[in-house]
């Protein structure tokens, strides 16, 4: 069996049914939840875009003071410049697409605080649209378990990952790596004794001839 088979089916018993844990239920609600989540857990996002979207939509978002929109965010962290972001999104989405979000990469790249990463994540669960968003805790996952290298970029990673996984299962993967490097692959004690991929990891190697 090959290394990306052994991957799919190890974290289709981990994770059958992953999914982004950032709350919405408006296309534009998982953009600006997703720019929030730039260095801020999903918990702590989930927590301020609750009152953020229910005292705003996106046409009155536009229209609000940056301070208000920083007071409410300001637990995620660079609230300033997330303020600004999410302001000037509202802006533009309004004004060239009614307050919807396109189906389109590089309108939405083009957005401030908007990178391939956010793009990757919402186009692939808005439009269902193959990608693979890579995060710390996938780019963490991809080195340990020899997908990657240390030192690659984002975007390298990204395209090795494409590489070696059938494009029909890149939606779900992201998610399932991104559980996995939250909650087992961990940055700080991984859950190695636990792990099914023990044979194919290079970290585990590591700590066996310690």
């Amino acid at each position: 069996m090959m290394k990306s088979e052994i991957i799919i089916e190890e974290l289709d018993k981990l994770y059958p049914d992953a999914r982004c844990e950032l709350n919405y239920r408006k296309d534009y609600e998982l953009l600006i939840a997703t720019v929030l989540s730039a260095q801020c857990t999903d918990k702590r996002v989930n927590i301020v875009t609750k009152e953020l979207f229910e005292k705003y939509d996106i046409f009155k978002l536009k229209e609000a003071s940056l301070k208000d929109i920083e007071d409410i965010i300001r637990p995620c962290g660079s609230y300033t410049k997330k303020a600004y972001y999410l302001k000037e999104i509202s802006r533009r989405l309004c004004e060239d697409y009614a307050g919807r979000v396109p189906n389109d990469r590089e309108y939405l790249e083009s957005l401030p605080g908007v990178g391939r990463k956010t793009c990757n994540v919402v186009l692939s669960n808005i439009y269902e649209v193959p990608a693979i968003a890579v995060d710390t805790h996938v780019a963490r996952v991809a080195v340990r378990l020899g997908l990657a290298k240390t030192g690659d970029s984002v975007l390298t990673i990204e395209k090795k990952l494409m590489k070696k996984f059938p494009k029909d299962k890149w939606g779900r993967l992201h998610h399932q790596l991104v559980l996995f490097g939250r909650y087992n692959c961990k940055a700080i004690k991984p859950e190695c004794a636990s792990c099914g991929f023990k044979k194919i990891c290079r970290e585990y190697s590591k700590l066996k001839k310690l």
